[in-house]
């Protein structure tokens, strides 16, 4: 058996703490998934290093969890209606040091190479269990439902041969990847003042203040029901996610592609995300058939951060500080199923560019006054996977660039948010590898694709001409073997 130990953190300068804190779930989050997220990064250490790497991240983690506070304790329904997330003086964190580079274990845990290899995949890593803090692995599960007192988050350092992965749990309702993003540059800047002896970064309060996303509760007589709680699409095969790198010189070149003749603009991740939309609905197209004049679901989530104005927010604010721009709802015209296939490219790309212009402060406001009159908010979150085959929603965690997030003991190699439960229709877009001007590497795709129509994609001739195949990214651990519909 490995060793481990677990550390109960208690927040740098708990002992001062109130008895109890409450930072109210926000309106916007209950509109997000509810379950928990475990972004894991990659780091590469010399054995030499790895005790003192455990220890800096205990420290840095103590500061971090001192100012992000919504991250110590559980939420807890509310008296007056609602959720908060409750951090009461003794409330504590788990941190699990693990030791997996014993060399008569060295057939039963990879190595940070063995890792690197695969590309980072959750499937080289074997059993999921091992590598978390139960039960906060991804899923749609009851015990990430806020009525379940759900813990809001926990740390687990896995130290391998040739390196760590630090897994890191939080529950959905506290961040989005941005949000994660910010809590993470934080802990990595903390962490190298405490390992070099120099002053702890600042943390600005307001990074906690969501207030603007927060609605009053109305009274219950004028409160509406809301639909029932969403369930996954029966008509779904199983499927796993496929990992693909798009280069930069090919993405440049899809931009060409995809550009529009009028002169309106389009972004890079316009001009990719009309391909790939093109390509999988070429592809599965003979499987689902739909009906040419049909719609195709597709969304995609917007971070609002820079979308904010009056007055911005700071950019390492915390919770959930995003949208998504639905086909179903927004104020444009959605594209049937034949002109996806038949459509000049670049009507794809102007569509997907007008969709993320649709969302706005002001458009977020209005559905937030909507969603304070419903009784139940927590049946109202996204769950892509109850829309029919062929949907999709896009991802994008570009901007959070966590191969910059210097922890002092080592920079990240890059991370992966370890899945071992395949959600359909999502397609993650993780940021690059390698952040110097003059490297090719690219964002890297793990989309969530029919196991057996894999071979279709990946050896598709148009698709292999732009994105690279660099294998399972993650299977389901409810469908190991499987190959129809589950």
């Amino acid at each position: 058996m490995p060793h481990r130990t677990v550390h109960q953190l208690h927040p740098f300068g708990w002992e001062n703490d109130p008895e109890e804190e409450r930072f109210k779930v926000t309106t916007l989050d209950y509109l997000t998934a509810c379950t928990y997220n475990n972004y894991a990064l990659f780091f590469r250490l010399d054995d030499v290093d790895k005790e003192k790497a455990a220890a800096t991240l205990k420290t840095g983690l103590e500061r971090t969890l001192s100012q992000a506070r919504h991250y110590v304790g559980t939420i807890e329904k509310d008296p007056e209606g609602g959720h908060s997330f409750v951090k009461r003086k003794g409330s504590t964190v788990r941190f699990v040091v693990q030791w997996l580079d014993a060399p008569e274990e060295s057939t039963k845990y990879p190595s940070i190479d063995d890792v690197e290899t695969a590309n980072y995949s959750a499937v080289v890593l074997g059993n999921l269990e091992t590598w978390s803090v139960p039960p906060m692995t991804y899923g749609e599960k009851p015990e990430a439902h806020p009525d379940s007192h759900p813990v809001v988050s926990a740390f687990q350092a896995n130290f391998v041969r040739g390196g760590l992965v630090l897994n890191m749990h939080h529950h959905h309702y506290a961040n989005d990847v941005m949000g994660w993003s910010g809590f993470t540059h934080q802990l990595a800047e903390n962490c190298r003042a405490a390992l070099n002896n120099t002053p702890f970064p600042t943390w600005d309060p307001i990074c906690l203040d969501l207030s603007r996303l927060i609605k009053k509760e109305v009274a219950d007589e004028v409160k509406v029901d809301g639909p029932p709680q969403a369930e996954r699409h029966p008509d779904h095969k199983v499927a796993q996610l496929l990992l693909f790198h798009l280069p930069k010189s090919k993405a440049a070149e899809l931009k060409t592609l995809a550009a529009p003749t009028d002169g309106s603009w389009i972004s890079t991740y316009d001009a990719f995300s009309a391909f790939l939309w093109r390509t999988l609905t070429r592809l599965r197209a003979p499987v689902f058939k739909p009906e040419p004049s049909s719609h195709i679901f597709w969304a995609e989530a917007i971070d609002m951060r820079r979308r904010m104005h009056s007055p911005k927010v700071h950019p390492r604010i915390q919770h959930n500080v995003m949208f998504a721009a639905l086909s179903t709802t927004a104020p444009i015209q959605q594209l049937t199923a034949d002109e996806i296939l038949h459509a000049p490219l670049s009507t794809l790309a102007s569509y997907v560019r007008r969709m993320t212009n649709s969302v706005t402060q002001e458009s977020l406001d209005k559905t937030l006054d909507m969603v304070a009159m419903v009784r139940d908010k927590t049946s109202l979150n996204i769950r892509i996977d109850s829309h029919p085959p062929m949907s999709i929603l896009m991802t994008d965690h570009r901007d959070a660039n966590i191969v910059s997030a210097d922890f002092g003991f080592a920079t990240p190699l890059t991370y992966r948010h370890l899945l071992d439960r395949v959600t359909e229709g999502v397609i993650i877009i993780y940021p690059t590898r390698n952040n110097d001007p003059e490297s090719d590497e690219g964002p890297e795709f793990s989309i969530a694709y029919e196991k057996h129509l894999a071979h279709d994609l990946i050896n598709d001739a148009e698709f292999k001409k732009y994105f690279e195949y660099r294998g399972v990214d993650a299977e389901d651990a409810g469908s190991i073997g499987a190959n129809g519909s589950s």
